[in-house]
């Protein structure tokens, strides 16, 4: 596949990418490269990288325990001391071999360190190499709550590598193709309507979309690195997306949810609040909740769960002026941004969901 060019970096595919890093740290004189893991990519994903390079340089392997619920400060705490302690300087690459804790928290441990050292991004997750490795956001959670702490900093490269995705598990498939399917949502009825067909997909085609996806994020990107307009219409289903997922987080009552998984319930919901508030097609609110429900099931919210839901909206970044804000879509491809919706409209929105 096609290399990506951006202002600021390049998004290198399959055999592609080992080329270009070889070449890259050949070419620099790093006085230390480090590869940051978490306990999976480092079993599953590390030695498969680490036999792709060929360049003489020398590695330190920094490993983090898996999951969200290490994706914080005192992680980051962590993984500054081990650097300070094996002797890193402003000289040196941070390399971040994972899904998207490792690429969020590793780009935001490079862009702190010494004032910013340079990193690069290795997605092993579809979620990562579609959204969360893509775009310069860096950062770790506040407690539960998402992406709280962190800065815009760009990598020097990002390479995406279909075959890790031999090794992840269907969930976590799952949990990147609603980002997928949100892009299709914002950008493109036809993208949308591809990805729903995914039992006549091969692999050949699910790389081409993967592309594509991050083609859709990219070129947004570009246009609006800083989010002051289009680039909010990236965070469709995630103002109720990511209160649902820090709830279901820290309530142990509940499932803990994917990050994907919640986003697709706050696609639905977002879904219903267009077609109230700014006329998106019933037919297609229909289509489109069938669609979802079918391919992630549904989570049942009693009406106190979904009260401390709203209540964790007031936490979300895309918050102005004591608004939450949300992006709504008159028709798919045709968003909306910087909406206002009434707690009452979100109750009936729930209320559809769970019908």
């Amino acid at each position: 596949m096609k290399s990506i060019l951006t202002k600021n970096y390049a998004i290198h595919f399959n055999s592609t990418c080992y080329e270009r890093l070889n070449s890259f740290i050949a070419d620099s004189n790093f006085s230390k490269i480090f590869v940051l893991v978490d306990s999976n990519t480092h079993k599953y994903c590390l030695p498969y990288f680490l036999s792709n390079i060929t360049a003489s340089a020398n590695f330190e392997i920094i490993e983090i325990e898996s999951g969200e619920i290490h994706k914080t400060i005192d992680t980051c705490v962590g993984v500054w001391n081990a650097l300070s302690e094996l002797d890193a300087d402003r000289k040196s690459l941070i390399i971040n071999v994972g899904g998207g804790v490792v690429t969020d928290l590793g780009g935001f441990v490079a862009s702190t360190f010494r004032r910013g050292i340079k990193y690069i991004n290795v997605p092993t997750t579809l979620l990562a190499m579609v959204d969360a490795s893509v775009g310069g956001k860096t950062g770790v959670d506040l407690g539960t709550l998402k992406n709280q702490i962190g800065v815009v900093n760009f990598s020097e490269m990002v390479l995406v590598d279909s075959h890790f995705l031999d090794s992840l598990p269907q969930n976590e498939m799952r949990s990147g193709l609603a980002e997928m399917l949100k892009h299709g949502l914002i950008h493109s009825e036809t993208y949308w309507n591809d990805l729903n067909n995914l039992n006549a997909l091969t692999l050949d085609d699910l790389e081409k979309l993967i592309h594509e996806s991050i083609v859709i994020k990219n070129n947004i990107v570009s246009i609006d690195p800083n989010e002051n307009g289009l680039r909010k219409t990236l965070n469709y289903g995630h103002t109720l997306g990511h209160a649902i997922e820090s709830f279901c987080l820290e309530n142990e009552n509940k499932t803990t949810l994917l990050h994907g998984e919640a986003i697709v319930i706050g696609m639905i919901l977002a879904t219903y609040l267009s077609y109230e508030l700014v006329g998106f097609p019933e037919n297609k609110l229909h289509d489109i909740k069938n669609a979802l429900v079918k391919l992630y099931g549904k989570t049942n919210f009693n009406t106190d769960e979904i009260n401390a839901i709203i209540e964790l909206m007031k936490f979300d970044k895309k918050n102005s002026y004591g608004n939450i804000n949300f992006v709504l879509l008159e028709d798919i491809g045709k968003a909306k941004i910087d909406q206002i919706v009434s707690n009452e409209l979100i109750h009936k929105a729930f209320n559809y969901y769970q019908a």
